[in-house]
């Protein structure tokens, strides 16, 4: 009944997809009830599943957190490239699967102090992260963070966001009619 009362809204929508099932068997519509049934199916597997991965996220950001240090570093270069071919400890390839391990991840070659090493990146700062430069990093192991600039930067910029296919239009309707968008 606990599990009942946590995801009523899963039970709810799955109620729902049986009637119609149970209506389109009546009305004589076989094949539409059939293919009701399967995406009901699919959608309850994939919200437990959802669900599941969402609480491991939370639990690696709160391992993350405890663990966070602040350096300074100076970063060399960086690049999006295979986990295998980054040159990361044998202990970090060991504690990924196999799958994980194909996957490109964006990688830091950095400075710190005499030594130089490989780091991961926060994919979301890593289009703001500025090469050949000294930075303050926020680093939990070998993953970076967050990134600071130093020695004159303000503050890493923030990469700028798409712009949607009405808003470039808008744009360039106003920029042909003489008018300048107001922001």
């Amino acid at each position: 009944m606990n599990a009942l009362k946590e995801n009523w809204k899963v039970a709810i929508v799955d109620a729902l997809v049986l009637v119609f099932v149970v209506v389109f068997f009546v009305i004589g519509l076989s094949a539409l009830a059939i293919v009701f049934l399967i995406l009901g199916i699919a959608g309850t597997v994939l919200y437990f599943v959802g669900s599941k991965r969402l609480a491991q996220k939370e639990e690696q950001d709160r391992q993350i957190d405890a663990a966070k240090q602040s350096v300074t570093m100076f970063i060399i270069s960086k690049k999006k490239m295979r986990m295998s071919e980054a040159g990361l400890p044998a202990a970090a390839l060991e504690s990924v699967s196999k799958l994980a391990r194909r996957q490109k991840l964006p990688i830091l070659k950095v400075k710190v102090g005499p030594q130089v090493m490989n780091l991961i990146c926060e994919p979301t700062i890593f289009d703001s992260v500025p090469v050949k430069k000294e930075v303050k990093a926020t680093v939990s192991g070998l993953y970076v963070t967050y990134v600071k600039g130093l020695h004159g930067n303000k503050g890493v910029k923030k990469a700028e966001e798409k712009k949607g296919f009405w808003k470039r239009t808008l744009e360039k309707a106003q920029e042909k009619a003489g008018n300048k968008q107001i922001k």
